[in-house]
């Protein structure tokens, strides 16, 4: 079953992660279909930019998929999080500028996916976040290094710390996104951003992709992530979270 959906018009890939009803959480089959479709679009020559958005009006991608998380032990923990490291990695230093057009949630994963593309856009509604912390967990797709990058540190270790939801004007004050629109407007603006990069030099837009990500390189803050998250996963308090999470209650911490 596919759970990501690909268009190419007009020499754009437009991406939209197809589980409305789950809030477009992330689960193993997004990740499975994402690192397809980006295989898909770096070997067609002809598409020359990327547009991600979620199905739906309510979520851009509302995390991961919890159910996910309830039985794993360290090592799948830290597999989990290696995982989706990779392919959002691919995204980040992919030939292709990707925009992310943000219409909705994008928390916990959504918001690290949102973070490995090249620019953010959002809808008046959107709302981002990084809630590791209320399930006893910490971010393991590169949140805690890419949002560092992206608004500082200071910054950063307020949202990561309080796990608080950002509005989309915050976020624009933030530098989390570049430009916030009305809903209906999100996708148009998000085409005339692209099809604006698709009449300036091929090789020049790929090589300024390939020149600033080089100031951003440390493979081993993504390698500690995905360690520090396999051994949150493991704990005590990770499993009274998730636990929570899935009943619908308060966790004991």
């Amino acid at each position: 079953m596919t759970a990501v959906i690909l268009d190419i018009r007009d020499n754009i890939g437009f991406i939209t992660i197809d589980r409305p009803k789950a809030l477009n959480a992330l689960n193993d089959q997004v990740f499975k279909d994402l690192d397809a479709i980006v295989t898909q679009i770096e070997e067609d020559k002809n598409v020359r930019a990327a547009i991600i958005t979620g199905a739906g009006e309510k979520a851009f991608a509302a995390g991961a998929d919890i159910t996910q998380f309830k039985d794993l032990d360290a090592a799948g923990g830290e597999a989990l999080s290696l995982r989706g490291q990779k392919v959002f990695r691919r995204i980040e230093t992919s030939r292709l500028p990707y925009i992310a057009a943000v219409n909705g949630f994008a928390l916990g994963g959504g918001c690290e996916l949102a973070m490995a593309c090249h620019i953010r856009l959002a809808a008046e509604e959107a709302k981002f976040g990084q809630p590791e912390v209320s399930l006893g967990l910490i971010p393991g797709y590169g949140g805690t290094q890419r949002l560092v990058q992206i608004v500082g540190k200071g910054r950063a270790l307020e949202i990561l710390l309080t796990g608080r939801m950002v509005k989309a004007s915050e976020a624009l004050q933030i530098g989390l996104v570049t430009g916030v629109f009305p809903g209906s407007d999100l996708m148009f603006e998000a085409e005339k951003t692209a099809k604006s990069i698709l009449s300036m030099g091929r090789w020049a837009i790929k090589r300024t992709i390939e020149a600033v990500d080089y100031n951003f390189r440390d493979e081993d803050g993504f390698k500690k992530e995905a360690e520090i998250f396999g051994k949150a996963m493991a704990s005590k308090e990770s499993k009274e979270g998730v636990t929570a999470f899935l009943e619908k209650r308060k966790p004991d911490f």
